[in-house]
C-alpha cells in the first residue's frame, strides 16, 4: 500500500504542478479559455472575471502539485486534490459529452488533448486522489515545518514572478505553432496520404401528413418526395477527427477581401508584423515609438504592416488619431491571439519563419535587431 501510496502522491504532483505551471506562464491564453466558457454558459458578463481566475487557477494548481509533491502538509493538501478533483471529474465529463470547446485547456497550448482524454485522465488523477485522502494520516514528513514553509514560500514566489514577467512581457516559454524558429507557411502544409475530417450530413424533413420529424442521411432523405416530407433542417457532424495542420486561419487581407500572405511569407527580405487584435483595446503607450520603428525599416526597404481583425472604420480612425507611416491587413482575432500574447505586440519573419517577437513593452531600437 505505501508503494500505491507514494506513486499516488508523486504523479498528482507532478502532473499539478505540469498543469499550473503551463497556464501560469501563458495568463492570456488561459484567460480567453475562460472567455470561451463564459460564451458556451451564456454568461459573457463574467468576462471581466476571466484574467482573475486564469491567474488563480493556475495558482491553485500549482500549490496543490507542490505540496503533494514535497509531501508538504498532506491532511490540508489530500483534502484540496480531493475536492478539486470532485469537481473537474464531472465537470469535463459533460465537456466530453456536450462538446462545447474544442479542448478543456487543462494543460495550455504544452499539450492538448481531446475532451474525452481529458475526462479518462481525470478518471485516473481522481482515483489516486481518494488514495492520497484515504492514507492522508500515513504521510510523514521529516524536515522541520519552518523549513517545509520555507521552500513552499520560494515555490510560490518563482511561480508568482514566471506568471508577472509572462503577463507583462511575452510567456518564458512558448508552445503555440508561432514561437520563434517555425515557420509560417511549412505550418500549413498538410502532408501527402494522411487522414482529414470525416463529415457525414444529417437532414430533418417533416412529415406532412403526422407532423413529426424525421433524421435522415445522405442516402435516403426524401427530396423528392414533397408530397409526404417538408425540409426543416440540415446539419453537418464530425465523425472522425483528422490530421489538422498547426497552422490555421492565417491570412493577410487586403481591403479588397484578397488573401496576399504568400506576398510576405516569401519574400527573402525581412518583414515586421505588428499584431493588433483589437485596435480599440490596443495600448498606444508606445506608439510614438512603434511609428518610428516602422518608418526607419521601411526606409531600410524591409516590409512593415499591421495585422488586425477591427473594421475598416476603426483602423481609419487610428490611422488618423496616432499618424501611421504603415499599412493594415486583416487576420482572424483567435489567430492573432495565438500568435503573439501582447496588444500590439511585433513579429519579424523572414521567408516566413518567425526570427524574433516582442511585447510592446519590449519593442528595441531597429539598430539593435539581431538578424
Amino acid at each position: 500500500m505505501k508503494l500505491i501510496r507514494e506513486l499516488s502522491r508523486i504523479i498528482l504532483g507532478i502532473t499539478f504542478v505540469f498543469s499550473g505551471f503551463v497556464k501560469g506562464i501563458d495568463p492570456l491564453g488561459s484567460t480567453y479559455k475562460f472567455i470561451d466558457y463564459f460564451t458556451v454558459f451564456g454568461t459573457d458578463w463574467a468576462n471581466k472575471l476571466a484574467f482573475f481566475l486564469s491567474i488563480l487557477l493556475s495558482a491553485v494548481e500549482f500549490g496543490i502539485g507542490i505540496g503533494l509533491l514535497f509531501n508538504y502538509r498532506m491532511k490540508i493538501f489530500s483534502w484540496l486534490v480531493v475536492l478539486f478533483m470532485g469537481f473537474f471529474l464531472p465537470f469535463t465529463l459533460w465537456i466530453a459529452i456536450a462538446n462545447p470547446v474544442h479542448d478543456c485547456g487543462c494543460f495550455g497550448d504544452a499539450w492538448v488533448l481531446t475532451n474525452w482524454q481529458t475526462f479518462y485522465k481525470n478518471i485516473i488523477l481522481s482515483l489516486m486522489a481518494i488514495v492520497v485522502f484515504w492514507q492522508r494520516q500515513n504521510f510523514v514528513n521529516n524536515y522541520n515545518i519552518h523549513f517545509q514553509n520555507t521552500y513552499f514560500i520560494f515555490f510560490m514566489l518563482v511561480f508568482g514572478f514566471a506568471q508577472h514577467w509572462s503577463y507583462n512581457h511575452l510567456p518564458i516559454f512558448d508552445f503555440r505553432p508561432y514561437k520563434i524558429g517555425s515557420n509560417i507557411s511549412e505550418g500549413m502544409i498538410i502532408p501527402d496520404n494522411v487522414e482529414l475530417d470525416q463529415y457525414k450530413t444529417q437532414f430533418i424533413y417533416r412529415n406532412k401528413n403526422s407532423g413529426k420529424e424525421k433524421k435522415f442521411n445522405e442516402k435516403n432523405y426524401p427530396w423528392q418526395d414533397t408530397i409526404n416530407w417538408e425540409y426543416v433542417d440540415s446539419k453537418t457532424i464530425l465523425v472522425k477527427k483528422g490530421f489538422e495542420p498547426p497552422v490555421k486561419d492565417f491570412t493577410i487581407e487586403n481591403e479588397y477581401g484578397e488573401d496576399v500572405k504568400d506576398y510576405f511569407l516569401l519574400d527573402p527580405g525581412y518583414t515586421y508584423m505588428l499584431i493588433s487584435y483589437d485596435l480599440e483595446k490596443t495600448n498606444t503607450r508606445k506608439q510614438e515609438k512603434i511609428n518610428n520603428f516602422a518608418r526607419e525599416a521601411i526606409d531600410k526597404g524591409m516590409h512593415f504592416i499591421c495585422l488586425t481583425s477591427s473594421p475598416h472604420e476603426q483602423i481609419e480612425a487610428f490611422k488618423q488619431e496616432h499618424h501611421v507611416p504603415y499599412d493594415f491587413f486583416f487576420c482572424d482575432e483567435i489567430t492573432l491571439k495565438t500568435i503573439i500574447r501582447a496588444n500590439p505586440g511585433l513579429l519579424l519573419t523572414q521567408e516566413g519563419t518567425i526570427i524574433n517577437k516582442w511585447h510592446w513593452k519590449d519593442i528595441p531600437k531597429l539598430e539593435k535587431v539581431k538578424y
